[in-house]
């Protein structure tokens, strides 16, 4: 695919991104009261852990599309007299915001299905914690474009931990329940996951892996709509406590 057709099918995909995440994190605030009491534990865990995804990738898609705005992914900005580079600043945020999204998932599924942490849970927890301990050294170069090895790797096999743990879980628990929502919600994560792996461990390589942030990024799409309408658009009459019953 010739440079400038990737850019343009970049900038079109990150502005249309941002705009249904942002409408959806919006629409979900709009219409959080109209929830069934049993589901708003669930519904707000969700409602903010979008609304971190959308503020990370504001920084990260955002700050590509600005800096192909100003000539090149290469741009830098002075902040504090320091230089910084747009997409590396923008990296930095959603990898930041990506962690406590996953986190708030796992609360979500606490909250969807009754359960403890156990030692698995807390595990999860401990990734999490590590992977924001492991992206404060020097060495993840967050001013580079492309991610160095291997302290890329480094700091992203606890997000692969989280995150697929979390989707264990999830399916694990809404097949026992019969729960067709959380079912296709863990099967998402497991479908963003597919796509970003190759990209962490090749793009350094092959930087048109890359490409495939964009099945990712349409997994979470694909997430926060499934959310939205089986917790925010109840289908049932008023008064009924859930969307859908789950046993516990």
């Amino acid at each position: 695919m010739p440079e400038a057709v990737r850019m343009w099918v970049e900038i079109s995909f990150n502005v249309a991104y941002l705009i249904v995440v942002w409408g959806l994190v919006i629409a979900m605030w709009r219409r959080r009261g109209r929830v069934a009491p049993a589901d708003r534990r669930v519904a707000n865990h969700i409602m903010w852990a979008f609304a971190l995804l959308a503020l990370g990738d504001t920084g990260h898609v955002g700050f590509r599309v600005l800096a192909y705005a100003q000539g090149g992914l290469e741009t830098n900005l002075t902040l504090f007299g320091r230089q910084l580079g747009l997409v590396g600043l923008g990296a930095l945020a959603t990898a930041i915001t990506v962690t406590f999204f996953y986190v708030l998932l796992l609360e979500a599924w606490r909250a969807r299905f009754n359960r403890p942490y156990g030692w698995f849970g807390y595990l999860l927890l401990a990734a999490a914690a590590l992977r924001l301990l492991l992206m404060i050294p020097a060495a993840n170069e967050w001013n580079n474009v492309v991610p160095p090895q291997p302290w890329s790797i480094y700091r992203n096999l606890p997000l692969m931990l989280l995150g697929l743990g979390v989707a264990y879980l999830i399916v694990r628990d809404a097949r026992a329940a019969g729960d067709r929502t959380f079912t296709w919600i863990g099967v998402m994560i497991l479908v963003s996951f597919a796509c970003y792996m190759p990209v962490i461990f090749w793009v350094q390589q092959a930087p048109i892996v890359g490409m495939l942030m964009i099945p990712k990024t349409l997994a979470y799409l694909v997430i926060a709509g499934l959310a939205y309408q089986s917790l925010y658009c109840p289908r049932l009459a008023p008064g009924v406590d859930r969307v859908m019953h789950i046993t516990t």
